[in-house]
Formats: C-alpha cells, sequence, structure tokens
C-alpha cells in the first residue's frame, strides 16, 4: 500500500472526525491526494443538546486527568446531553473557535472503553467547534462552554457515529456514547505575524485570511533540494520526530502552476474546516513532510518545495498532482504534543 500524504486524525482507540478514510486501495487518484476530504458521521440530524437526562453517568476525577466515567445499567435516554461538570474561568468558546480537548470516553451498552487523551500515547486534540467534519459529541458540544471547563457528554449515534458505528473504534451503530470532554484554550487557526520575504525563484505566498492559501509559482525550474523557509518565526514547542503535530496546509504542483499567479491547489486543510494532525518523523507522511517539518517550532508558517523524490515520485494523482511533481506547500504549525 503506497502512503498517503496524510490520513484522518486519531487517538487512542477513537478517530475524532466524522467518518474513516478507506485504504489507498479503495481510494481513486483524486482522494489519495486529498485526504482532507470528509462527510458527516450520519444523514440523520444530532438531536440539539439538553443538560440533563434521566439516567446519567457519573464523572469521578479532576479537570486535567483521565476521567473515570461509570455508567447506570439502565437504558440511556435518546437525549444528546452536553452538561458542564465543573465550569472554567475562560473565555466562552463560540462557533467556529479552535480550541484545545482533551477527552476519556465509553461505550454506555458493552462499557468498552474508547480510551483518552490522557492515557501514555495520546495528546490534546484541536477542535473546531461547531464544524460538521467533527462528530456532534465533540464539536456542538464545545460551543458556549468556558475554557478550563470539564463537561459531560452523552451522545446517543446521531451525536456520535450515526448509524454506520466506528468499526475501528468497536463501535456499533446503536451505541450510545460518554465523554468527559477538559476544555482547553482557544488557540490561533493560523500562524501569527509578519511574513518574512521569499526569494523571487521561489514560489509566493499569499496566507492572510482563515482560508486556503494563495500560492504563486515563478517561471523557472524548481529547486532540486527540498526548501523548508520559515516565513513566520513562531515562539512555541519545538517539532519533534515521534510526535503529533497539528497543521493547516495548502498544497500545489510546480509544474502545471508555472507562471501562474494562483495555483491550482490539489488539497488544503482548510477545504475540511478541521486542521491536520499527524506524527510527524516517522513515515507516516510524505518524506519532505518528515524532514521539512521536524525541527520547526508551533507559531511557525514554513514554505515547502518538496522535489518528487521526498514526495510522490512517479506516482500520477491526477490532472492537479501528475507525476514526477514538485510539490509546494505552505504549513501553519499550530500544535505539537
Amino acid at each position: 500500500m503506497r502512503r498517503r500524504l496524510a490520513a484522518l486524525l486519531i487517538v487512542p482507540a477513537l478517530a475524532l472526525t466524522a467518518s474513516a478514510c478507506g485504504s489507498d486501495d479503495d481510494k481513486g487518484d483524486k482522494d489519495k491526494a486529498d485526504p482532507s476530504a470528509s462527510s458527516s458521521a450520519s444523514s440523520v440530524a444530532a438531536p440539539k443538546p439538553v443538560d440533563s437526562a434521566d439516567p446519567m453517568p457519573e464523572v469521578k476525577g479532576a479537570f486535567g486527568k483521565k476521567a473515570t466515567i461509570e455508567v447506570p445499567k439502565s437504558d440511556p435516554s435518546d437525549k444528546f446531553v452536553v452538561h458542564a461538570l465543573s465550569e472554567g474561568d475562560g473565555a466562552v468558546v463560540k462557533k467556529d473557535d479552535l480550541v484545545s480537548m482533551n477527552f476519556t470516553g465509553k461505550v454506555w451498552k458493552s462499557g468498552k472503553d474508547l480510551g483518552s487523551s490522557y492515557q501514555e500515547g495520546g495528546s490534546p486534540q484541536l477542535i473546531t467547534a461547531g464544524s460538521e467534519t467533527v462528530i456532534p459529541a465533540f464539536s456542538q458540544a464545545l460551543v458556549g462552554q468556558k475554557e478550563g471547563s470539564r463537561v459531560l457528554v452523552v451522545a446517543p449515534p446521531a451525536a456520535g457515529f450515526g448509524s454506520q458505528g466506528n468499526q475501528q473504534a468497536g463501535v456499533t451503530g446503536t451505541d450510545t456514547l460518554v465523554f468527559a470532554l477538559d476544555v482547553g484554550d482557544v488557540v490561533p487557526k493560523k500562524a501569527e505575524g509578519k511574513q518574512a520575504a521569499i526569494p523571487s525563484d521561489l514560489p509566493q505566498i499569499k496566507a492572510d485570511d482563515e482560508a486556503p492559501a494563495t500560492i504563486s509559482v515563478p517561471k523557472n525550474d524548481p529547486p532540486a533540494e527540498l526548501v523548508d523557509k520559515v516565513l513566520i518565526q513562531g515562539k512555541g514547542a519545538e517539532v519533534k520526530s515521534g510526535k503529533s503535530v497539528t497543521m493547516q496546509y495548502s498544497g500545489a504542483a510546480w509544474k502545471i502552476n508555472e507562471g501562474k499567479a494562483k495555483a491550482t491547489l490539489f488539497d488544503s486543510s482548510w477545504k475540511s474546516g478541521q486542521p491536520f494532525s499527524t506524527v510527524i518523523g516517522q513515515g507516516q507522511v510524505i518524506a519532505g513532510w518528515d524532514k521539512g517539518l521536524v525541527g520547526k517550532h508551533v507559531g511557525d508558517r514554513v514554505l515547502l518545495v518538496i522535489p518528487p523524490a521526498q514526495a510522490y515520485g512517479d506516482d500520477d494523482k491526477g490532472k492537479e498532482l501528475p507525476a514526477k511533481s514538485t510539490l509546494v506547500f505552505v504549513v501553519d504549525i499550530l500544535a505539537t504534543s
């Protein structure tokens, strides 16, 4: 199986996004090059959240640590419950805010542990509040909460993974899910600061808005070696090999866009409404990302120009990403853990 540019955001035992991606063998060329494509978990709209229902699970433990969830023996209601267990003193989360979040989860009926972002190998997740590309149990539950709050969520299928469930997580299409969510900070959606000047023989980047970047490719041959130029210098943690990194990105192929003021993008995380996360430096993404992003910092904006040997080589990914393409990416690093 050929490596993809990116993979679905995964945390221990649980996929946070609304739909799971198939293998490369299951997809056409366009889908292989477009990992951010997503669909809602269910065609059935999630019910409106309520503060309480009968019966209610019990959550033990303090904010900032893995919760203990005790589920009643009786059947759950069909209510989508969002109940603040403790209220923080931070800002109120608004729709479309990007929020750091930790979770602990359980399946109501079976008692199956869905894991926790606090466990070994886990990390806080960045969720776009109210996004349709994230299950309502997370995206809708965050809206209106204060930073620093712990929230109990009871999610019937329509507020979880829908009628198809999530086979990877062991969730059926009839399972009600229970979560304890710890609401972290609202974080910037993109790198902030003045962008450095870019040499004229490299692509020019405009990424001022919360939208796919504009990439202008010069009318000259691409560099033969990897370019990993920091355009905005962040002040956050260093990105280390083997750690998760969350980012916004836009990408275009060099040759087919040569001389164009606005390149046709073959992919952008902005299209999905949700930043992209992956483990970096371990071969889970193309080599140009692994080599170009390790050692950078949270808050950096990075221009990557990736030669074919460190991208897709001879693989033809369609008209927007032909074989032997040099790739151009602008990457804003939002978090690492």
